[in-house]
């Protein structure tokens, strides 16, 4: 099922206000679980250890002051209003901005690229030039002349994306924690600290135990929690501004701030670390942009999730502000601004709202990995798509328990929210400075602006996020430590495994052979041609694959028609089903050898093996239809003067050709006076038939052709794969052979093989082994 066809084929109307409330009601669910939670630990992190709350109220009034501020410039007027605006054909995140780049710059970390992918329709490069376009010019010519600009432009692209991983694991962690920890208002100090952590433990595994059924069996529950807990907060809060300190919006004031650091200085400065905690999930609001609209999420934070967040704070200090002896092992948290008699009711609705949090960052971290793995920077995993509507719902094994173990093990290994909170937080403000460095690329590469703005961009919220960032850092021994290790781990794996693909990639390339030793050969290629199709799996998308030869000079027979088909991943976030395949011939027509490239983008569902069979069949069969000075269909000219042909699904190409097997109706396709059947003599495994529209004619070699796939159709496919050893060369330096005979090689034996290679049957399966020196 071409479930990306169905989806990109139901265009959202931009001007229906239904849907469009619509959207923004479900995002509440989906984008802002985090972020509405946040009001469980902010005041308890920032006052943890490094500051005290006085009589005098100026921390508090401090804290407020700082947090209105963060909430207005970042989520509000950066992502909002600037940073939505970078969307990547409508989809968001660190992979989405890095995607951009490459386009416009031509810094692709993707080694098959071709001229034809620009043809693409979600290939755009709009924008309007100024006046430093110059500027800009040079700025990409530097960055397309220099490989380290590029490796580092990957790097931290790479390193963003590790922090969002690494916030897949803390975010749950705090985020349950926090909510479970209103039972300590409800029992004796000794008895609270043994059942926070089992309580909080036993919601984590069940959260990441439910992962595969899928969100979209309970996604229907998301955005009723997240509202109920807004309008909770929010309720709660007016209460506690007019019933204990009515004044307390005076703390808005910017000039509280400047009186909170002069106070309190060094211990303010590292209370930073838990006031940039009101902002985590922030990036949610960017990173989910594909699944809703820019105004949706705009509605949905201005109206409902920012008033909400801004008058739970004011709440919260309003009743600090009147209540300075608090007892110390309550600390300053949620609860104890919350009234005693909805206390309990509050902290059922609190666990929901940290549950459905929990679960967006995590299906983000899933989204993201599949991302990163399409573009080759992340090693193969098992996707399982939980949905067949909704294609950003995804479920992968593998990382799904990872991320359970490491929540668990942080849960257990910090138990509290102090150290969570610096680790949560360094990963958070990284993700953020990392997308405003990469906005600041984008301002000028893609949106072609002033060089003036993205130095004004970079430099105001460089400079409001570097403060957080080392405020956070510095705390690297009392948790921090844990998103940076995380990282380091996840980016040594993502580098290793790009680096051993594009090595591999290259020798490849510079193994290919030539097509002068093929014309040598002859149509025959001197052997015996069997009835079949032969299907090489290749990364190449010009020359023959070193494969290839191996077969035909060690084997007495091969297919009579042979198709080396590279499925490959394109940087747009999706490729329309009209453009899936170039087709294309490799030596003279007799030959029987053809090309088919598959194309998909970095968040298209791949096709399931049976589509793929039945398309590749029907682009080749159009492909020889179509030929001809009398084609219609977009071509471009790729390397050995190989002529590829843009070709759709057979779901997309209603006018093409069509197979039916195993003696399919065809009259219930489509009218019997519109079309007319070639048929194949009766064979023991399955009849093939192509539906051949009425004009244009066919020739009579183009007819001969059709007869003879069909032929080989009906006989079967057989799936050839290189199963690939690689090894460092003889001269490497030791950390090579390190990278490659340990690192990639490990990898490549503990994680999956090819998406192709998963489902494909066994018994119709080649593998030949090939070592690669690189």
């Amino acid at each position: 099922m071409d479930l990306e066809g169905e989806i990109r084929s139901q265009p959202i109307k931009k001007d229906s206000w239904k849907t469009l409330l619509t959207l923004a009601y479900q995002s509440l669910g989906v984008v802002y679980g985090d972020l509405s939670t946040s009001p469980l630990y902010v005041y308890k992190s920032t006052f943890a250890e490094d500051i005290t709350h006085s009589d005098t109220n100026e921390e508090i009034y401090g804290v407020l002051s700082f947090v209105f501020w963060t909430i207005t410039l970042v989520p509000l007027l950066k992502y909002v209003f600037i940073v939505l605006r970078a969307d990547d054909n409508g989809e968001g995140g660190t992979f989405a901005l890095y995607s951009l780049l490459c386009r416009h710059a031509r810094v692709s970390a993707l080694p098959n690229c071709q001229l034809a992918d620009e043809e693409l329709s979600e290939y755009t490069k709009d924008g309007v030039e100024s006046n430093d376009g110059n500027i800009g010019r040079r700025l990409k010519s530097t960055l397309e002349k220099h490989k380290v600009l590029q490796r580092l432009l990957l790097v931290l692209a790479l390193i963003g994306t590790c922090m969002v991983i690494g916030d897949g694991v803390l975010t749950p962690a705090i985020s349950v924690f926090s909510a479970v920890s209103g039972l300590e208002l409800s029992m004796s100090k000794e008895h609270h600290r043994y059942v926070e952590v089992p309580v909080a433990c036993i919601i984590l595994v069940f959260l990441f135990a439910l992962q595969h059924y899928g969100t979209h069996r309970v996604g229907f529950l998301f955005a009723p929690v997240v509202i109920t807990w807004l309008l909770c907060i929010s309720a709660i809060g007016v209460y506690n501004i007019f019933h204990w300190n009515p004044h307390v919006y005076q703390a808005l004031s910017p000039y509280y701030m400047y009186k909170f650091l002069k106070k309190t200085q060094r211990g303010g400065w590292m209370s930073l670390g838990g006031i940039l905690l009101c902002i985590t999930g922030s990036e949610a609001m960017f990173a989910d942009l594909g699944h809703f609209s820019q105004l949706s999420i705009k509605i949905a934070f201005t109206c409902m999730v920012y008033p909400s967040l801004i008058l739970a704070y004011m709440g919260q200090a309003a009743y600090l502000s009147k209540h300075h002896a608090i007892e110390s092992h309550y600390r300053i948290g949620f609860y104890v601004s919350v009234p005693e008699k909805i206390r309990w009711p509050v902290l059922g609705i609190a666990i929901l709202a940290a549950v459905v949090g929990s679960q967006a960052i995590i299906t983000g971290t899933f989204s993201i990995i599949k991302q990163c793995s399409a573009l080759g920077c992340f090693p193969r995993v098992k996707i399982v798509h939980t949905s067949s509507k909704i294609h950003g719902q995804i479920y992968i094994p593998e990382i799904n328990w990872t991320l359970m173990l490491l929540c668990l093990a942080v849960t257990i290994g910090f138990r509290d929210t102090k150290r969570m909170g610096n680790a949560a937080g360094l990963a958070v403000i990284t993700v953020m400075l990392v997308t405003t460095c990469l906005m600041s690329l984008v301002i000028v590469l893609c949106w072609h602006r002033s060089i003036f703005l993205a130095i004004c961009f970079i430099f105001f919220f460089g400079s409001i996020e570097a403060l957080y960032f080392s405020a956070s850092l510095i705390k690297f021994r009392e948790g921090a430590w844990v998103p940076i290790a995380l990282s380091f781990i996840f980016l040594i794996v993502m580098y290793v495994w790009h680096y051993g693909t594009l090595k591999k990639y290259e020798f490849d390339v510079q193994n290919k052979v030539s097509i002068n030793w093929l014309l040598s050969l002859g149509p025959s290629l001197g052997i015996v041609r069997v009835k079949g199709i032969g299907l090489i799996h290749t990364e190449l998308v010009s020359g023959i694959p070193a494969i290839f030869s191996h077969f035909v000079t060690n084997l007495p027979a091969f297919h009579q028609v042979v198709v080396f088909l590279c499925i490959k991943s394109v940087p747009v976030p999706h490729v329309r089903p009209g453009e899936r395949f170039l087709v294309g011939r490799v030596g003279p027509r007799e030959y029987r050898l053809y090309r088919c490239i598959a194309r998909y983008g970095y968040r298209d569902v791949r096709k399931d093996d049976n589509e793929l069979e039945k398309d590749l069949v029907c682009s080749i069969a159009e492909f020889i239809r179509s030929e001809g000075p009398a084609s219609d269909v977009g071509t471009e000219d790729v390397e050995n003067d190989e002529k590829m042909t843009v070709v759709g699904t057979s779901s997309s190409n209603v006018e093409g050709i069509r197979v039916c097997e195993d003696d399919g109706n065809v009259g219930e396709m489509a009218g019997t006076s519109e079309l007319r059947e070639i048929n194949s003599p009766k064979r023991v495994r399955k009849r093939v038939r192509f539906v051949v529209p009425k004009s244009p004619q066919i020739d009579i070699d183009a007819r001969e052709e059709l007869r003879e796939l069909m032929d080989a159709r009906e006989a079967g496919m057989a799936f050839i794969m290189g199963h690939s050893y690689v090894r460092a060369k003889k001269g490497s330096s030791l950390m090579k052979k390190v990278v490659i005979n340990l690192g990639y090689d490990f990898l490549r034996r503990n994680f999956r093989e090819p998406t192709f290679a998963l489902n494909i049957p066994y018994a119709s399966t080649l593998e030949v082994g090939m070592v690669y020196h690189v």
